[in-house]
């Protein structure tokens, strides 16, 4: 069983090459890598979620359940973290006299 793999802390901060080559402005950049990061999440909690009822029915590896609910987990903290980055930069901006 294959698991999905995602490092939250440099996932943002990567440059891809394919993007870059073909003349994509920042903002589409930005936009892909944000959508790619939602696509990581998604697919790591559908990977949780799958492993652990599948531990639960057939009483496949408790190993891998844990390894992917620590992996939903990590996620799980680094959407919250960004999430509140973002919140505290948009209130900043509200703060800063016009």
């Amino acid at each position: 069983m294959s698991t999905v793999s995602f490092n939250a802390y440099t996932a943002l901060n990567t440059t891809r090459p394919a993007d870059t080559a073909k003349g994509v402005g920042k903002a589409d950049a930005d936009k892909n890598v944000v959508a790619e990061g939602v696509s990581d999440f998604r697919a790591a909690l559908q990977q949780a979620e799958t492993t652990t009822m599948q531990t639960a029915v057939s009483g496949a590896d408790p190993h891998a359940m844990v390894a992917a609910l620590a992996n939903a987990e990590l996620m799980l903290d680094a959407a919250v973290t960004i999430r509140d980055k973002v919140v505290e930069a948009y209130q900043e901006l509200l703060r800063m006299p016009v």
